[in-house]
């Protein structure tokens, strides 16, 4: 309401009885739930501590509002300094692992277990995990490759090999190994002038901590070398905790594998010849060079061979070490190091991020690890870059990004983030560099409770029963090792090229869920999908082919697309009676899928962006679905299963009403269904009657149509911006810039008028709304990281509406209008409503803070994203 839009209060003659059910069966125990979920799918935040430069007396502040807020707790993570130490202001850094620091961490612990709050916590600061206690034979490895022309004296110089390095070979190109060397100087045959020199050299990195707080800085860890692990879980990981002598933290955290450039250790040519039984030396040129017959070959067995590394000497020793302390691993597993997504059956808690719904994320990634080894929860970094730069995002924003999480299987949102800051700091505080921000500094926080209501309600069905994901997506993990070369060996980016852009949407547009599968994963899961698409593969092993021509011949479906397997088994995809199917055209791989399976859901035409989770339980079946767009859709929808009781549940609202369900050919269920731009629906469809008054919650006969009355709000109002604000007329709403004196006002602006209801107008109706407007849809744009709203909503950003001094409920995500039947009485009422904006409208009347001084001090740590 801070902008020009309409604003009615509709008497509209409705039909929409609530169902309000007693606590009996399974399904009215769900339902109860639903409507009040279990503190255990609130969502969570990361906490960033800055310097660190924390105070008790903020810390608990803090913890205490994200419980207000409907914040389950944090996950604790040290970051770079923001401000330089100031006796006056009271502002003290406290180095990482320090005294005072752990001091910091063992009082937020406690006070977070006093107030039921979550607490996980990083082993380290920043990331990747790293440090000043990692020496430089410990830090992250590579193979540094050196090429030089060979000049006219037949003498090459060595390259200068400096401390943590070794020279492994060195070879005239392609492939000739070159053992004349002296006195720093490689000496070459006669013919060589012309021709190229490579040097391996067992290298480091160099790759230093991101983001570090003071102390933290240094290199980054050796995944690959358990000794340097082991030794920085000693110094750190046991430092960290003995802030946590009684109660451990609920998890541990690893972050996302960033080493970039990580591809060797100090012992690789051992380990390799140990597993693969020949002595990669000889053939290093074809890690670099595409000239030898076997190059594939000998870069798919370095690859796995690095994958083995990491999952044996980094993922399991974490988990054994959290183990061995009471608590849990919860990771991101994905990136460089090379981790598959089975080195994930070590994780407790698999973690993901990114919004990409309809490709390859890391947040379907770990929710295919879950649904595999049987993890129940599956969490997400989400909101990372929300609507950059910091201060921006809005309700919208965060509901449009957690649905597209929900979609790709998470039940446990991790909000990137909350930043600490200290008191006194001047409005509005400290911010991370690329992070949305869900504090008390946002005004839109009024509304912050109800928007992690909706979120906890989310979370809490995903977790209820099972996944029904009738599909598993085969990731070519042999062929991505394959096409590994020095400085690129990230595994969910290669597979992602691998698999291509089409499989994912066609999969899903055809109304089928997913995970994706590796080797030992689709074992692992063998008996939850009914097909296995295997996209595009090359090189696939044999025990898997064997494994996919059994289930193939027992009933179960296997697609390859674009291309067969190298070594398939004779018959399997090809010839008469073959049981698998090959599809060359992935643009055909949707109407193979409806043509050999009956789909889960059923959606009109043009509703490729309606996405939907289903999840079984004994009591129900459970679907959300979420339109990912920012104009509305209607579509007719059609469900596996008979037709049965259905029920709508609002989690916005939390109503609950009955849905007009209807028979559909082949023993489906069809329904109708209306959405909002970015809205979210959750259908419960099941076959147990009702207990208690839940019994009768069925249609109430409508009286006869009375024609849809409204009252135009749009005028005669006083307003008054923050606490203290004078009352000022507005005639007609108005954007609050066109006022130079509110131009760059962010805070609560309260709306305040009395309208008058007749009696008879209200004996006549059934349901009174107030109706702020649809909002406009606005033509998205490319955008360097993140995501955001496409919607130029008709409130700016949420709003809290009182009828008669009582509040009635928020709006702050289409639909934006409140039904305030129970609240309007005969005659004269008052009508308030206070808006919140954006803190970024401040900001934008203000000098940006200068950092100069700060980096100077510590170095450039940081770069304040699109500010």
């Amino acid at each position: 309401m801070n902008r020009r839009c309409s604003l009615l209060l509709a008497l509209l003659a409705l039909a929409v009885p609530l169902v309000r059910g007693q606590a009996g069966g399974p399904i009215d125990q769900l339902r109860q739930s639903f409507l009040s979920p279990p503190p255990d799918s609130r969502i969570m935040m990361r906490w960033w501590w800055f310097g660190p430069t924390v105070t008790h007396a903020q810390l608990e502040r803090e913890l205490r509002l994200m419980r207000e807020g409907g914040i389950g707790g944090v996950e604790i993570q040290p970051v770079y300094p923001v401000v330089l130490d100031d006796a006056a202001r009271g502002i003290s850094t406290l180095p990482f692992l320090s005294d005072g620091f752990i001091g910091a961490l063992r009082f937020a612990g406690d006070k977070a277990r006093e107030l039921g709050l979550r607490v996980d916590l990083t082993v380290g600061s920043g990331w990747p995990y790293g440090g000043p206690q990692v020496s430089i034979d410990h830090a992250a490895g590579k193979l540094r490759v050196e090429r030089v022309m060979v000049p006219a004296s037949l003498r090459v110089a060595v390259p200068s090999i400096g401390a943590g390095e070794k020279l492994l070979a060195v070879f005239l190109a392609p492939a000739t190994e070159l053992t004349d060397i002296g006195n720093g100087f490689v000496v070459l045959p006669a013919g060589a002038v012309g021709r190229e020199v490579l040097f391996f050299i067992s290298s480091r990195s160099g790759m230093m901590v991101k983001r570090p707080a003071v102390g933290a800085e240094g290199y980054v860890l050796n995944h690959f070398d358990r000794n340097a692990l082991d030794q920085y879980l000693k110094t750190v990981g046991d430092r960290l905790l003995e802030a946590f002598p009684a109660d451990r933290p609920y998890a541990v955290f690893a972050d996302s594998l960033e080493v970039y450039e990580s591809d060797w250790t100090a012992d690789f040519l051992e380990e390799f010849k140990t597993r693969r039984g020949y002595d990669l030396k000889p053939h290093l040129p074809a890690l670099v060079t595409d000239s030898a017959p076997n190059a594939a070959t000998l870069r798919h067995d370095w690859g796995q061979t690095l994958t083995e590394l990491l999952t044996e000497r980094f993922v399991e020793p974490m988990q054994e070490w959290a183990r061995r302390n009471r608590t849990r691993f919860r990771f991101q597993g994905y990136g460089t190091p090379p981790a598959a997504l089975s080195s994930n059956a070590h994780v407790d808690l698999p973690e993901g991020e990114g919004a990409q719904w309809k490709a390859l994320s890391s947040t379907r990634w770990a929710s295919s690890v879950s649904h595999a080894y049987g993890r129940p929860v599956t969490s997400s970094e989400t909101w990372t870059w929300l609507h950059s730069p910091v201060f921006r995002a809005s309700p919208l924003d965060l509901k449009a990004e957690a649905d597209l999480h929900f979609l790709q299987g998470v039940n446990q949102l991790i909000g990137h983030g909350w930043p600490y800051t200290a008191e006194g700091v001047e409005y509005p505080g400290w911010r991370f560099y690329a992070a949305a921000v869900f504090n008390d500094k946002n005004p839109w926080w009024l509304v912050m409770p109800d928007v992690s209501l909706y979120l906890q309600r989310i979370s809490f069905l995903m977790r209820q029963g099972t996944p029904v994901n009738d599909v598993a997506i085969y990731l070519p993990t042999d062929d991505a090792w394959a096409h590994f070369a020095p400085g690129r060996v990230n595994m969910i980016e290669t597979l992602r090229e691998r698999i291509g852009p089409a499989v994912v949407s066609k999969v899903l547009e055809a109304g089928f869920g997913f995970d994706f599968v590796d080797d030992e994963a689709l074992r692992a899961s063998s008996a939850m999908h009914r097909v296995v698409i295997v996209p595009g593969v090359e090189r696939m092993p044999s025990e898997t082919l064997r494994a996919l021509e059994t289930f193939a011949r027992a009933g179960g479906v296997v697609i390859a697309t674009r291309r067969l397997p190298e070594s398939a088994p004779s018959g399997l995809f090809e010839g008469p009676g073959a049981p698998a199917h090959f599809v060359r055209d992935e643009a055909d791989l949707g109407s193979t899928l409806g043509r050999l399976m009956k789909s889960d859901v059923e959606l009109s035409a043009g509703a490729a962006d309606i996405g939907f989770v289903h999840r079984h339980t004994d009591a129900a079946d459970i679907y959300f679905l979420a339109n990912t767009a920012n104009t509305p859709r209607s579509v007719d929808a059609t469900f596996r299963l008979p037709a049965t009781n259905g029920e709508s549940w609002d989690p916005i609202r939390g109503t609950v009403a009955p849905l007009d369900v209807r028979e559909a050919p082949a023993g489906r269920t069809a329904v109708t269904l209306d959405f909002e731009p970015y809205g979210s629906r959750v259908l419960v469809f099941s076959t147990q009657k009702r207990s208690g008054r839940a019994s009768a919650a069925r249609r109430i006969p409508a009286r006869p149509p009375v024609a849809p009355t409204s009252v135009d709000l749009s005028t005669g109002w006083t307003v008054s911006f923050g606490a203290d604000g004078p009352p000022v007329a507005f005639d007609s709403l108005r954007s609050w810039t066109d006022n130079p004196a509110t131009r760059y006002f962010s805070g609560l602006a309260t709306y305040a008028k009395n309208i008058e209801v007749p009696a008879a107008m209200l004996r006549s109706l059934r349901r009174v709304r107030i109706e702020f407007g649809n909002g406009t849809p606005v033509p998205p744009q490319p955008l360097r990281n993140g995501m955001q709203a496409w919607l130029d909503a008709p409130v700016r950003e949420a709003a809290v509406v009182y009828v008669n001094d009582r509040r009635v409920g928020s709006v702050w995500c289409p639909p934006y209008s409140l039904d305030v039947t129970d609240f309007v009485r005969p005659g004269a009422n008052s009508l308030r409503i206070v808006v919140a904006n954006l803190a970024i409208n401040h900001m934008a009347g203000q000098a940006l803070p200068s950092y100069r001084l700060l980096n100077l001090r510590y170095g450039s740590r940081f770069d304040p994203q699109d500010m």
